[in-house]
Parts: structure tokens; sequence; C-alpha cells
């Protein structure tokens, strides 16, 4: 595999062009890496299987496995991939997204099948960052997305595109170079059954939305 593009974007004003050039590569089954306004996330097109199985070789897990989050634009099409939403998860939701939260929610039967096993549910992201709202806006789904780790315990996630690309040139096909990226990742809130349980601590505080 030749290495991938290396595409500086600007993250307040994302040109149109360049988000169409992404675009076009996820609508061809490749691996995207792009900021969000957490960590560098790593995504594909969510109607595409192979390119799920391929973004799941690349961080070693299992399809059937996988904890990946969509990357919604917005609260539009959350209904597509999610059900059950109470009135009052849905006014959480939209008080604190965009924003640095990945909300699990009930699976609905759009969620593909990862791996032939179906997922009970489903992580909805919608980042406060204009590069990746611009490209599932212009794709018309949503990115399924992992975060990019770092096997170094001090820093866990990688912030430098630069640094990112010379690890993941050769499995990837495009690495969005939109500024440093944080090393905090979404903070991940259990909604199912109005839990509102927090999974894992990150950079939003629920508190202030409840």
């Amino acid at each position: 595999m030749s290495n991938a593009l290396f595409l500086k974007i600007h993250p307040d004003n994302p040109p149109q062009q360049r988000i169409l050039q992404v675009v076009d590569v996820l609508r061809q089954g490749g691996i995207v890496i792009y900021p969000t306004d957490t960590i560098y996330g790593m995504g594909c097109d969510l109607h595409n299987a192979r390119a799920i199985e391929r973004l799941c070789q690349i961080k070693g897990i299992k399809p059937d496995k996988a904890n990946l989050s969509f990357i919604c634009s917005d609260l539009t099409h959350i209904s597509d991939y999610a059900r059950g939403i109470s009135t009052q998860t849905y006014k959480v939701m939209k008080k604190a997204l965009p924003g640095p939260f990945t909300f699990v929610l009930e699976a609905s039967t759009k969620v593909p099948k990862f791996g032939g096993a179906k997922k009970k549910t489903v992580g909805i992201r919608v980042p406060e960052n204009e590069i990746c709202l611009s490209l599932v806006r212009e794709l018309g789904n949503p990115i399924i997305s992992t975060s990019i780790r770092d096997e170094d315990e001090i820093i866990e996630y990688s912030t430098d595109p630069e640094l990112i690309y010379e690890k993941y040139r050769n499995l990837v096909d495009v690495v969005i170079d939109g500024g440093y990226g944080n090393n905090i990742a979404s903070t991940v809130v259990n909604c199912v059954d109005d839990a509102f349980e927090v999974l894992r601590e990150g950079a939003g505080d629920l508190d202030e939305y409840l």
C-alpha cells in the first residue's frame, strides 16, 4: 500500500474542495484519520463492511467485539440508529452536543452488523469540530470511528498529526492535519434506560447538562 495522503485542513473554516477529496476516499472504502473536539479519531464509512473490517484489523480488535462509535453531524439522524430515546435523554443530548461526549444508546435495526454480530448498543458522537462535522454532512451518513491510542503509557493519545502520520501512513488512506489534538478522550455516558451512568470520565462534565 502506498503512503497515505497528508492533508492540512483549517479547523475553523475547512475548504470544501479538501472535504470533498476526503469524502471521496471514504466512499471508496478508505480509512481516514481526522481531528475531533477531543483526540484524533480513525474512521470509515458506516455502510462499507470491508472498510469496517479493515479498521478493526488496524486496531487489532475483532469486529463483533468492537465498541465503535458513530460520528454524526447533529441529532437529526440519531433516531435512525438508536431507539427508545426518552424525552429526558434527548434533552440532555441536545444541550451537551456538539461536545466531548459519547452517548451509549440502544441500537436500532439500522445499525449494521459488525463481523456478523448484531450490536445491542451504539455510541453516538457529535464532536464540536468543523472538519469532522463537514465530512459527515458531505458523506450523508455517520462515520464509524475509533480513537487513536498510543502504546506509550505516558502519552496515552497521540496529539501531533505529523507523528500520527509517521505511525499510520502505511495503514490508512488519509491523515488530516487539523492542528494539535487534545489528549483527553470524550466522556462516555450510558443512557440506556435513562441511566446517565458515566462509563469513562473524559473531557466533558455531564453534571453541567443534567
